[in-house]
């Protein structure tokens, strides 16, 4: 979709260029969601490709994935042996409502940006202990980890003129042993429930809950609970089920217990 109000495009090379942001701007990653319908109150788009970011840096310490990564390209990456959780990466990546060529233009940042509850980015990076990098206007830059930074739907922690530079995903936590769950009402419709368990090594269990919940949930365990305290902790988290067109909240309900149970009984079932 042409956007009739745009009326400058900045193409910065390096950070000292991202200056005087101003109503009406807009960074633009991929895209595809921006220029999907009108946005009649921007006036001018600030083009983060140009900044060439590596879009994923493997190191011993973990993986950071640059905001404007594109789903394709996280789903290519070729991981280390060791990394235990790495099949989550693809899972995640197919859960997205969307063809081959939103793949290679989508974002991980935007995903994470748009703060959807089905935004599987979000489901990957909150579930791996994701930290996001947050760029200011003034130079200063914050860290906030990913299940934190998603307040609600199209609602996060960004300030005015911030962007998300990277996530970084620990080693700890990509050597965990992960189940992956989802649902949606229809065969290639959005995710109306999507929970990841996780266990480390040390037994310690955590338990990440989105798209049935205006925002991430994320329950950590010092090691496997049982059913009964597990159902408890999560009737306890949520104070809301989301509820639109891709499922009634008493359906999201019922399947994420439903999960969380399949996932705790298959986790327990790894380390017998």
């Amino acid at each position: 979709m042409d956007l009739n109000t745009i009326t400058a495009v900045s193409r910065p090379k390096a950070r000292h260029e991202l200056t005087g942001w101003r109503a009406g701007d807009a960074f633009l990653g991929g895209g595809t969601w921006l220029f999907s319908e009108p946005q009649p109150k921007l006036t001018r788009l600030v083009d983060l490709s140009t900044l060439g970011w590596p879009p994923l840096r493997v190191s011993a310490d973990g993986l950071e994935i640059a905001a404007t990564c594109t789903i394709a390209q996280l789903d290519a990456l070729t991981p280390p042996v060791e990394w235990t959780a790495a099949p989550l990466i693809g899972q995640c990546c197919r859960a997205f409502l969307a063809s081959f060529k939103i793949w290679n233009a989508a974002t991980v940042g935007g995903n994470v940006c748009m703060s959807l509850p089905a935004g599987p980015m979000i489901s990957l990076t909150a579930a791996l202990d994701g930290v996001a990098t947050l760029w200011a206007p003034d130079g200063s830059e914050r860290r906030v980890a990913v299940a934190d930074f998603v307040k609600g739907p199209l609602s996060n922690a960004l300030k005015p003129g911030e962007l998300m530079r990277s996530i970084f995903i620990p080693a700890a936590a990509l050597t965990t042993r992960t189940v992956f769950r989802q649902v949606s009402l229809a065969h290639h419709g959005r995710s109306g429930v999507l929970v990841i368990g996780t266990r480390a090594a040390s037994g310690a269990f955590a338990l990440t809950i989105t798209a049935s919940t205006p925002r991430p949930i994320k329950l950590h365990f010092d090691a496997l609970p049982s059913v009964e305290t597990l159902r408890a902790r999560i009737e306890a988290a949520v104070d809301a089920w989301y509820d639109d067109i891709h499922g009634l909240p008493a359906w999201r309900r019922h399947m994420t217990l439903h999960f969380a149970e399949a996932i705790r009984d298959e986790l327990g079932e790894a380390t017998r």
